[in-house]
């Protein structure tokens, strides 16, 4: 093991696994992460705690389920009495973290990092602290001072960058390539001593046009076999968001007055044709060249620094994207468009070169393995396991990954998300659980239960749930997860099977 290694973590926002090389997209074009991916560690099957922004950040954060860390709906705040990975960590390491933090406070320094380099200004009016409210972030500030004016004003009457405006600036003041620029001057200051840097980037999260929107054919660009399929079969949730999503193209209705569909989910594209999902989906895929640039200044910097060699890199995204395939878009998703991301996990005395690491895995071992990996403790209280034995070929990755969706929380309700109806089901709480055969059920107390086989059917096209001849498996599935909710201290319904 090396010597007080540094450990880079870097996560995009929204990215789905089927975006790099190794995970099967070959004619994507982000040449950086696809060299990280041919000296990492690639987790086959990589799963989120939950497939939306501030739980699933919790976990990655904490090592703890978004039900035990405390958020689990976006926008709630990390309670500040529960440790993150930078205060488990010795005060030996240097702790960096810059980017997205969505866990409350964006710009207070927190939870034991030293570094503190914010970028978004748009969750000030619920900061718990009134002076923070006017207090803008260093990215803002940069954009400022290089020329740039705020396009939106907030609830205080302030000017603010919105993620719609962002995506119309140059490649080099969009914040992944803000952000690359400012993890490699961490780096060069911090090379001679144990350090830790989380980097956490906004693309390519929707608004999705950028600077690289030319990249892609959108008649040339693969879709899967359940691109703009209404999921018949599948649960409630799932088919009445695949029936809003699809009513502008099978039934001509206009998204143009739909402000969830023109401010959050489709900002600027055509979802009326299959020709104007394919340009957004294209437009999607560009945007992920953006977070390969920022991880190639990264990688460059450790190289650059002569630390490359004594340094853990990790990349993974918080939640994938539906990108029109099951008929939807965004997250809220148990389907692996949605829960499944990237995982990759360069450890250079390790290996050098690509490991793929068959099975599946959760973010709830992220902290963990982290800990391991820098010669600190890992806490009885996380509920994860550190993978440095898996890493080192001395266990196979044979576990069960559990997802979970919660739906609403009395602190805080989600958002409208474009119908009432979309909204009532998301509110019900769900929870899944993939197998290590590759198996995965998932349960809601209001609504029809799923079962798919993953092996078989990758795209979850056949729910089997009511299948006769799968009785058995749902009862062991369901037994399983029960199990779990027991072991973790979880409360939320589900139904007898």
């Amino acid at each position: 093991m090396a010597d007080r290694p540094n450990i880079v973590f870097i996560m995009s926002d929204q990215q789905r696994s089927d975006t790099l090389a190794c995970y099967g997209a070959d004619y994507m074009k982000v040449p950086n992460l696809n060299a990280l991916a041919d000296r990492s560690f690639v987790f086959e099957n990589a799963y989120v705690a939950q497939p939306v922004c501030t739980p699933a950040r919790a976990t990655i954060m904490t090592g703890l389920y978004p039900h035990t860390a405390g958020p689990i709906v976006n926008k709630i705040h990390l309670p500040a009495d529960t440790p993150v990975i930078a205060e488990m960590i010795d005060d030996e390491y240097f702790k960096g973290y810059m980017g997205k933090w969505h866990l409350g406070n964006d710009v207070q320094v927190q939870h034991g990092f030293d570094v503190w380099n914010p970028t978004e200004d748009g969750h000030r009016e619920a900061y718990t602290k009134a002076e923070l409210r006017y207090e803008m972030t260093p990215y803002h500030n940069h954009l400022v001072a290089s020329g740039h004016e705020p396009d939106s004003t907030q609830w205080d009457g302030t000017g603010v960058f919105s993620a719609d405006a962002r995506q119309d600036l140059p490649k080099e003041f969009q914040m992944a390539h803000y952000l690359g620029d400012s993890a490699a001057e961490f780096i060069e200051e911090n090379k001679d001593r144990p350090f830790i840097l989380y980097v956490s980037t906004f693309e390519p999260h929707s608004p999705y046009n950028g600077p690289y929107m030319d990249f892609y054919d959108p008649a040339e660009l693969p879709v899967g076999d359940a691109f703009l399929e209404v999921p018949e079969g599948a649960s409630r949730v799932n088919r009445v968001r695949a029936n809003y999503f699809m009513q502008f193209m099978l039934e001509g209705k206009s998204h143009a007055d739909d402000e969830y569909m023109t401010r959050y989910a489709a900002a600027r594209e055509d979802v009326t044709t299959e020709m104007g999902w394919r340009t957004l989906r294209a437009h999607y895929m560009a945007n992920i060249t953006l977070v390969d640039d920022m991880v190639g200044k990264i990688t460059d910097a450790l190289e650059k620094a002569g630390v490359a060699d004594n340094t853990v890199v990790v990349f993974t995204s918080e939640h994938g994207d539906m990108m029109g395939d099951h008929g939807m878009l965004e997250k809220r998703s148990f389907y692996e468009e949605a829960s499944k991301v990237p995982l990759l996990m360069a450890v250079p005395w390790l290996s050098n070169e690509q490991t793929v690491v068959e099975g599946s895995v959760g973010h709830i071992d992220l902290v963990p393995t982290l800990l391991e990996l820098s010669g600190n403790d890992v806490p009885d209280s996380l509920q994860g396991t550190s993978l440095v034995p898996v890493l080192k070929g001395e266990q196979a990755l044979e576990r069960d990954v559990f997802v979970q969706w919660n739906g609403t929380s009395d602190e805080l309700p989600d958002r409208f998300l474009g119908s009432r109806e979309v909204n009532r089901m998301l509110t019900l709480p769900g929870r899944s659980v993939i197998t290590p055969d590759r198996w995965k059920l998932n349960l809601c107390a209001g609504d029809q239960g799923e079962l798919y086989d993953l092996n078989n059917d990758p795209y979850e096209r056949n729910n089997l749930y009511d299948d006769p001849a799968q009785r058995d498996r749902v009862i062991d599935m369901a037994a399983r997860i029960r199990i779990w909710q027991h072991e973790t201290g979880d409360t939320a319904p589900l139904p007898s099977v």
